[in-house]
């Protein structure tokens, strides 16, 4: 059960680090800001570097790890994009599909059978993205589908959850398949992000100075804050990942979301919290009962 304790520290941490990232993004933009807290979650991780050990087989894991990486900074970017752009309350929920994607398509890749009650779970799902999309001025049972499709309004969610599901299940080859040592992966993996992030606001920029005029005393509070709590929750998370299933442990790491909504709904005072909480409270059902058989 030390997983399960792994993966509930890390959920806390990422409900923590959830809210902060959206009172930060009401001031810097999207990219500006992922490109701050990586360079801050570097400078946390040096200490994982003393114990990185690298052997000559490493440079194949470390390759696979800077691809994995590059899906990785774009989900972290599109999750930010949609905190910033989307009430808290209505972003997470979406995106605690992400552990049932990785269920249905690591089946699919490892060549595993849904179940009964893994497909029971994944109805729950279902029915608590609809209860989500419910509005009181719906005409149709189908309104909250069209709601939900409607690409414009979700798109940084949708692409998220691919990416989240393509690097979930990269996590967990590295991790158990190549056998890479967590403080390895984190060390490295903080590094990439670095250097992802700092490409991109060259690119967009041509100036590096660019995501540093914004800031102030808050602002800067406000990033150390958000990356200290994302190198405990994907420390936590990578350790947790190493010793169980990755859909196991997402679907524990996605009581964050609960947290999150609670907490940051009432902070934010966002609309709808209690029917919210209760389509979250569904999916997340769903999701455990997906990965207890």
């Amino acid at each position: 059960m030390i997983w399960f304790y792994l993966a509930l520290i890390s959920a806390i941490f990422s409900a923590l680090a959830a809210i902060s990232e959206k009172k930060t993004l009401f001031t810097l933009n999207a990219l500006d800001f992922s490109f701050l807290v990586s360079l801050v979650t570097l400078i946390l991780s040096i200490p994982f570097f003393f114990n990185a050990p690298l052997d000559a087989g490493s440079s194949t894991t470390l390759i696979i790890l800077f691809l994995k990486t590059i899906l990785s900074a774009g989900a972290f970017l599109c999750v930010m994009l949609s905190l910033k752009n989307l009430e808290i309350s209505e972003a997470l929920p979406l995106l605690s599909l992400s552990p049932g994607l990785v269920a249905i398509f690591g089946s699919l890749l490892i060549q595993d059978t849904l179940v009964l009650n893994e497909w029971i779970g994944l109805s729950l799902m279902l029915i608590g993205t609809y209860i989500l999309e419910l509005r009181k001025d719906d005409q149709s049972i189908f309104d909250p589908f069209k709601s939900l499709l409607r690409f414009n309004k979700y798109k940084y969610v949708f692409f998220a959850l691919i990416l989240f599901t393509i690097t979930s299940l990269i996590d967990r080859i590295l991790l158990k398949d190549f056998a890479m040592p967590p403080y390895t992966f984190m060390a490295y993996q903080q590094l990439f992000f670095a250097i992802i992030f700092m490409v991109i606001v060259l690119l967009r920029n041509k100036n590096l100075t660019v995501p540093f005029q914004s800031l102030n005393r808050n602002i800067i509070s406000l990033i150390i804050i958000v990356s200290i709590f994302t190198v405990i929750y994907r420390y936590t998370q990578i350790e947790a990942v190493k010793l169980a299933p990755v859909a196991l442990v997402l679907s524990v790491k996605r009581l964050s979301v609960l947290m999150a909504i609670i907490i940051g709904g009432k902070l934010f005072k966002e609309k709808y919290i209690l029917k919210r909480v209760i389509a979250t409270a569904v999916i997340l059902t769903g999701l455990i009962i997906l990965v207890s058989t």
